[in-house]
């Protein structure tokens, strides 16, 4: 199912749009400036246990004992470094959230389309995604904190995005004209997102592990890493992104593979983007199968999170550059 002709550009919702990424990426900016600031200077302060962990919400294939792991350290409950100017920092990343949903809308408008049809929009859907994300973890798990570290990829890949992979609003190509785009495709980029936030919810849990590690020695933890919270708080939040991005993800393989038999004549072809989509579905796979069965927790299952994180990325952007394939319309 095609369209072959293209509606015009709608040129006042174009322009809408292009200001509206500058926009958002000012108010993310300004945003991750007041983070930092709460994380290196914020009051030490307990993170209410209530709202983190509800009863009945354990992990796939943990016990009753396991509920309150993410709120519980060796010294009582976790802490983070907390102030009223992280608060701000937060209404203003809703504030840039909005921007970039407003974004999204006026260019979708613009080209009378699903908005990702190329690496651009791409980019900035998933950080959409990412920025959600955030905005949920801090309201359902007191994470805030994560604020300090979400927003700094989100920046990078939207200052890529301007910089160099930026395109007119026009038509999609023919190869992208099917009703696929927002089935398929927008499963992918919500995936995408909530694996960027499991990806930056793990490093951060391993800069913390390290310094729950050098305290236990009776060494002194400076900076910001000193005042992460537990490292058994991060690692639930990056497990239940997880848990909720891999069904999305595999729904992404399955949908592509009935859209690439109806466009190409096959199910599986092994083209590149195929290959490294199966690559992160198996790491991912196996970080979940290993905490169910292995009971793998701490820097061992984290590691592997680091590692599917690396190849969604590498998937996301590298492929299409390095890699010539059915998929390749960067």
């Amino acid at each position: 199912m095609t369209n072959t002709l293209a509606a015009p550009v709608n040129e006042s919702m174009a322009s809408a749009s292009d200001t509206l990424i500058i926009a958002m990426i000012v108010t993310y900016a300004a945003a991750l400036f007041m983070f930092a600031i709460e994380a290196a200077y914020g009051r030490r302060t307990k993170l209410k246990p209530g709202r983190l962990m509800p009863v009945g919400s354990g992990d796939v294939g943990g016990d009753d004992s396991d509920i309150e792991v993410s709120v519980r350290t060796g010294e009582g409950e976790a802490q983070a470094s907390q102030s009223m100017l992280g608060r701000v920092a937060l209404g203003v990343t809703a504030l840039g959230f909005l921007f970039s949903l407003a974004q999204i809308i006026t260019r979708g408008i613009a080209a009378s389309r699903w908005p990702w049809g190329n690496m651009f929009e791409f980019v900035v859907a998933m950080c959409l995604v990412a920025v959600g994300a955030l905005l949920f973890a801090s309201w359902r798990y007191q994470a805030r904190f994560l604020g300090a570290f979400v927003l700094v990829p989100v920046l990078l890949l939207l200052g890529i995005g301007v910089r160099w992979l930026y395109v007119d609003p026009g038509p999609l190509i023919p190869a992208l004209q099917s009703y696929w785009v927002p089935i398929h495709v927008t499963a992918v980029i919500i995936a995408g997102g909530a694996f960027m936030v499991s990806g930056v919810a793990g490093i951060t849990y391993l800069v913390s592990h390290r310094a729950e590690a050098k305290k236990a020695l009776g060494e002194k933890v400076t900076g910001i890493a000193g005042r992460l919270p537990s490292p058994e708080l991060l690692d639930r939040i990056s497990h239940r992104f997880i848990l909720f991005a891999f069904p999305l993800w595999t729904f992404g393989v399955i949908a592509g593979s009935i859209w690439a038999d109806e466009a190409w004549g096959r199910f599986w072809g092994w083209d590149p983007k195929e290959v490294w989509s199966f690559i992160s579905w198996v790491i991912y796979a196996a970080y979940l199968h290993a905490r169910v069965t292995g009971g793998w927790r701490g820097p061992k299952a984290t590691w592997i999170n680091v590692l599917g994180f690396a190849t969604v990325m590498f998937n996301f952007f590298a492929v299409n550059y390095m890699f010539s394939g059915l998929h390749s319309y960067a």
